[in-house]
């Protein structure tokens, strides 16, 4: 992983391969961004004129390579947009760029550096979050999953490029505690997001609910966080109907792994439970060709989940959370579970099974009882679980439904304030009728318009009496099928770490009451 220091050095005297500046949007044309002063001067001060000339505008995203000028020791300047140059009479903005402009562009500069050996990065950095932003950034889009490609037998794996290796941060204080300990933080948070990541892109002949519970063991074990993980026999012992009937049709078992990580200081506690289902075949109710092949990623609530505890443990936040992880790989066979089957679910009630591929409702009913027999004061759960979600709200934003309306304006206030793009849903109540089952005591299926609304009312049934839950459905933004964009790859995104890990570190500070 890239790694990333902060330095007060002049930009000229810096040996590195490229030099990373910023240039905003103006009224008239592009405007060089503060960070990029001794270019600018090193250009007379024609900078812009000389960018615009090269097609350079400013607009987001935008990448223009020109080279270094006389005197400096880096062969290369790499100028990178910031989009909409902040308005002069906000007082919001009078100070520097909104963070996630930073992030985004920090993002797409790392990823045009694949290759280099270290980069300069003399974005406009005016405190110490801006430093996290640019920090988080650098990370998060110099990432890339290369594990299937490291024998170099094919052309591609060849002319592979290596992420980039170092990122010094210009205009960062490396002495000031608030510096390092952004630069800590977005470091400790992008490691555990780029491991949700690798997680959701490994094949899913390799990751199974066995080996991923094998993966938060031994990261339980580094991280001092406390692990259980419940195999068949003890799913079947202790009743977990739903779990077992995803499972039934795979030779994969399922599990159900309990991450706790407790800290002495805790005056709240927070239960997180994430969907995994390592494959999605649909089971008996198969999905069709062209539906199914990105269906490895359907573990990305889990991988969220287990990303964000070791998270929290490692920043060592003041709260208890404790991480379910319902982990199945939903498969046709004939000990699948059928349509028209009835599981026992582990709270008690019956589940009339209409249609098998919607089966992460059913995991998580389960992994949400469990979760609210030790009374925390808030649940989230996390899943892909979905695809009228991703017709509502497109491919890069989740929803967010909840029992506790002030519950669910925290959490969208929490993506907003990390850069994650959320909404928040409904539960209309006169859904609920369309699950009633003459058979069972609910159907997991409802009426077939408003269907991530339905299955959000279906995971309800299943939350203590009492209890503060929420629940985030992430089909659209959590696998990239499109081409990379700012720090977001194609493949496994890791969304949803950022908004968990913000919403725990606002629990310890008691700001959500």
């Amino acid at each position: 992983m890239t790694a990333l220091t902060l330095s007060t050095a002049a930009a000229p005297g810096l040996r590195a391969d490229a030099l990373v500046i910023g240039v905003a949007k103006g009224t008239k044309g592009p405007v060089v961004a503060r960070g990029a002063e001794a270019v600018d001067n090193a250009y007379d001060g024609s900078l812009a004129g000389l960018l615009e000339t090269l097609g350079a505008s400013g607009a987001e995203g935008e990448v223009t390579k020109l080279p270094a000028p006389s005197g400096f020791k880096t062969p290369l300047v790499l100028a990178v947009g910031l989009g909409e140059e902040p308005g002069k009479g906000d007082e919001d903005d009078a100070e520097g760029y909104d963070a996630e402009a930073l992030r985004r562009a920090a993002g797409v500069a790392a990823r045009a550096l694949n290759g280099a050996k270290k980069a300069a990065f003399a974005l406009p950095l005016a405190d110490a979050a801006d430093v996290a932003a640019v920090g988080e950034g650098v990370l998060l889009g110099a990432y890339s999953f290369d594990a299937y490609k490291k024998n170099g037998k094919d052309a591609a794996a060849k002319d592979a490029k290596a992420p980039l290796g170092e990122a010094v941060l210009l205009g960062g204080k490396p002495r000031d505690k608030a510096y390092k300990a952004a630069l800590e933080r977005a470091t400790a948070v992008s490691e555990e997001l780029n491991r949700a990541r690798d997680l959701i892109n490994t094949p899913p002949n390799d990751l199974n609910p066995e080996s991923f519970a094998a993966v938060a063991q031994a990261a339980a074990k580094e991280h001092g966080i406390k692990v259980q993980v419940l195999d068949e026999k003890a799913l079947v012992k202790g009743g977990y109907g739903g779990i077992l009937g995803v499972g039934a049709g795979s030779a994969s078992g399922p599990r159900l792994v309990k991450l706790s990580y407790t800290s002495s200081k805790a005056k709240k506690h927070l239960a997180l439970v994430g969907k995994g289902i390592t494959y999605d075949s649909g089971g008996i109710s198969l999905k069709p060709a062209g539906h199914n092949e990105t269906m490895k990623c359907d573990m990305a609530g889990a991988a969220a989940v287990f990303a964000a505890v070791v998270a929290a443990a490692r920043l060592g936040l003041e709260v208890n959370v404790t991480g379910w992880l319902a982990l199945a790989e939903n498969m046709p066979s004939g000990s699948a579970t059928r349509p028209g089957d009835v599981l026992r679910m582990y709270s008690g009630k019956t589940v009339e099974v209409l249609n098998t591929d919607a089966e992460g409702r059913l995991v998580l009913a389960d992994a949400l009882w469990a979760a609210s027999q030790e009374k925390p004061d808030a649940i989230v759960d996390v899943a892909t679980l979905t695809g009228a979600m991703v017709l509502a709200l497109g491919n890069r934003t989740f929803g967010v439904m909840a029992n506790d309306d002030a519950f669910r304006t925290a959490l969208h206030e929490a993506a907003e304030q990390v850069g994650e793009p959320a909404w928040p849903m409904p539960l209309p109540e006169h859904l609920r009728k369309g699950m009633e089952s003459p058979t069972a005591d609910i159907a997991n299926m409802g009426e077939r318009m408003g269907g991530g609304l339905v299955a959000g009312l279906f995971l309800r049934e299943f939350v203590g009496e009492g209890i503060t839950w929420a629940h985030l459905d992430i089909a659209g933004p959590a696998f990239n099928e499109g081409g990379p964009f700012g720090y977001t790859p194609k493949g496994g995104t890791g969304t949803a770490v950022r908004t968990l890990v913000r919403l725990a570190e606002l629990t310890a500070a008691g700001d959500l009451g």
